[in-house]
């Protein structure tokens, strides 16, 4: 049964969410981590799920006001992809949003994962645009 559970920054899984984050969301795009980067979410909400030890899928949330938190840096290994991890931490994210008084979600996510987060009760808000070099769309849940 996978554990998912809050990360501690910079921690030994802080650095294996790091390293999960490097490989399926920043390299396939040529990019890579700043330590700038990483030193600004020494404050957000880090959350992992783990299987044996192992990092099988991760997720930030950044506060952006007093009622609204982002939901950034959502990776699944390619190995877990299909089997629910991704909504299990999505689940976990949503209550932790709520624990800490946010009222609404918010994400810049992937085109590609789109039917996902639709399929996870998001909607879409506004139009398409480009981030990382990639087309995106903002979506948002209330909780």
């Amino acid at each position: 049964m996978p554990d998912i559970r809050l990360i501690t920054y910079g921690s030994c899984d802080y650095h294996d969410m790091v390293a999960l984050r490097d490989k399926m969301l920043r390299r396939p795009l040529g990019l890579t981590f700043s330590e700038e980067y990483l030193q600004q979410e020494m404050n957000d909400i880090l959350i992992g799920c783990f299987d044996n030890n192992r990092i099988t899928g991760c997720c930030i949330l950044t506060p952006v006001s007093d009622t609204t938190v982002q939901l950034r840096q959502m990776a699944v290994d390619d190995d877990q992809q299909g089997k629910g991890t991704g909504s299990k931490v999505l689940r976990f994210a949503e209550e932790q949003a709520r624990k800490e008084g946010f009222s609404e979600l918010m994400m810049h996510a992937r085109e590609t994962a789109r039917p996902f987060y639709e399929k996870n009760g998001y909607s879409v808000r506004g139009e398409k645009f480009s981030e990382v070099g990639i087309d995106h769309v903002e979506m948002f849940l209330k909780l």
